[in-house]
């Protein structure tokens, strides 16, 4: 597919407003696709337009809740309504919660079941009878490693990853032989908000495993699949990537080193009490392209590296 060929691409991106959405909008503007950006927060979603529109995008906003159908096919006809087709849809959208199952608000795992999974049911049926009609087009969905592997305190988000995964192979086995490609793309541990705007149990706070990947090359991953004429289904992380085979040669094994891995790593004990985040409702003041969490690693790793260089000055000084 030339440049040539890109622009003006008819691209709908679900989760929009921060994180992978954000950055996939901002690569896919500055091929010059017609974006339609969608998540609950119409603020966020203005100041998305704007950033895409300096990139060479030409941004519509459609303020929606995944979790509703009605709002997602008004969605899909919004898209169609303003520049007549669509050609990509990047279901994106999804939300978190950290926490045993049995301290988990029911209320809260239902909304992350309806959001991240039924999300991409709704978005499927909503837009595949518009690739039909017009005889083909992309739907990537944005998955997780979690889609693949299991791991403590994350009950919600790994039974929806694992059954959004499994539907995208379903949909790719359906669709075989069309001009109908479902990809789905397994990020490993990103840099985004997604932890700051997670649901958490009492007195714990969510901190994203290492290594950390930028959600620039997870907006790769998903471009580079929208072009692709056949279905594609892809890691981002290699490092983290590797769990997947580990889990499925060894999985006693995996099992074994993935709750302290979790303790260690993830988990930060608080006073706080239980957090909602932006499951049930938008959250927008905490929307960006990252979560700053890179930043943050990168700044205590220089000062325990500056402390460890002023102790050996000192230490040589008092010698001499």
């Amino acid at each position: 597919m030339t440049m040539s060929d890109r622009a003006g691409r008819v691209v709908v991106i679900t989760g929009a407003s921060s994180g992978i959405g954000r950055a996939a909008a901002h690569r896919f503007a500055k091929e010059g696709a017609r974006l339609v950006l969608a998540a609950r927060s119409q603020d966020t979603l203005q100041e998305v337009a704007e950033e895409c529109r300096k990139r060479g995008g030409h941004p519509v906003v459609v303020p929606t809740d995944v979790s509703d159908e009605r709002q997602v096919d008004a969605l899909a006809l919004a898209a169609v309504a303003h520049f007549g087709r669509i050609d990509v849809w990047v279901e994106n959208a999804s939300v978190f919660s950290y926490g045993p199952f049995e301290e988990t608000p029911p209320e809260v795992f239902r909304q992350v079941i309806e959001t991240n999974l039924f999300g991409v049911v709704h978005a499927a049926r909503a837009v595949l009878p518009h690739f039909r009609a017009q005889g083909g087009g992309s739907l990537v969905i944005t998955n997780s490693l979690f889609g693949k592997v299991t791991s403590p305190y994350l009950s919600p988000y790994i039974a929806s990853k694992h059954a959004t995964f499994a539907l995208s192979q379903v949909l790719q086995e359906e669709l075989r032989g069309t001009k109908i490609r479902v990809s789905a793309i397994l990020p490993a541990t990103i840099d985004t908000p997604i932890y700051q705007n997670a649901a958490e149990s009492p007195g714990m706070e969510m901190h994203p495993l290492p290594p950390l990947v930028s959600p620039k090359r997870v907006a790769k991953a998903i471009v580079k699949a929208s072009r692709s004429r056949r279905p594609v289904t892809k890691v981002v992380g290699a490092t983290q990537g590797l769990l997947i085979p580990l889990n499925g040669l060894a999985p006693e094994t995996y099992k074994l080193l993935v709750r302290p891995a979790m303790r260690i790593a993830g988990l930060r004990h608080t006073d706080e009490p239980q957090s909602y985040g932006n499951v049930l409702e938008a959250g927008g003041d905490r929307n960006a392209e990252t979560g700053g969490w890179a930043k943050r690693r990168r700044r205590r790793f220089l000062l325990v590296a500056g402390g460890v260089v002023a102790t050996i000055v000192a230490a040589n000084a008092l010698r001499d």
